[in-house]
């Protein structure tokens, strides 16, 4: 069985949000994850945008969603540049949200024989130096 590297102990800087994704990240402050959602299109977006990707105006909410749903594709990086060399093999995902979303992210504590397109995923969330967490998906 291989054994997957989590990166959790790659150095981070904390994000210096913009204007239009600042309730983003005052919510991973509490391990909360807030999409935004298109009222006109009743759709989700993510990552945080200052106007829809529907219909490029700015009528946009923010709603509370679990955060769970399930692997669509994977990759497993075995050569990395800095600061993730020497971290390798570790996976980068691509995880769907229940709400139709795509999140790109790391797939951790998660065995490599566990590992498959189609797996229901949650999230887990790293901490930053700054009270933020960065949203990482882990086997649900």
């Amino acid at each position: 069985m291989m054994i997957l590297n989590d990166t959790l102990s790659v150095a981070r800087e904390p994000p210096r949000p913009r204007p239009f994704s600042q309730a983003y990240w005052d919510a991973t402050r509490e391990k909360r994850l807030l999409i935004q959602y298109d009222k006109r299109s009743g759709k989700y977006q993510f990552f945080p945008r200052a106007t829809s990707i529907y219909d490029g105006r700015r009528n946009l909410d923010w709603r509370e969603v679990s955060g769970r749903g399930e692997v669509f594709s994977y990759t497993i990086a075995y050569r990395a540049r800095p600061p993730f060399q020497g971290h390798e093999p570790f996976v980068i995902g691509l995880v769907t949200l229940d709400e139709g979303v795509n999140v790109m992210t790391n797939i951790v504590h998660c065995a490599r024989d566990r590992l498959k397109i189609g797996l229901r995923v949650k999230p887990f969330w790293a901490p930053l130096a700054n009270g933020t967490h960065l949203l990482m998906f882990e086997p649900d």
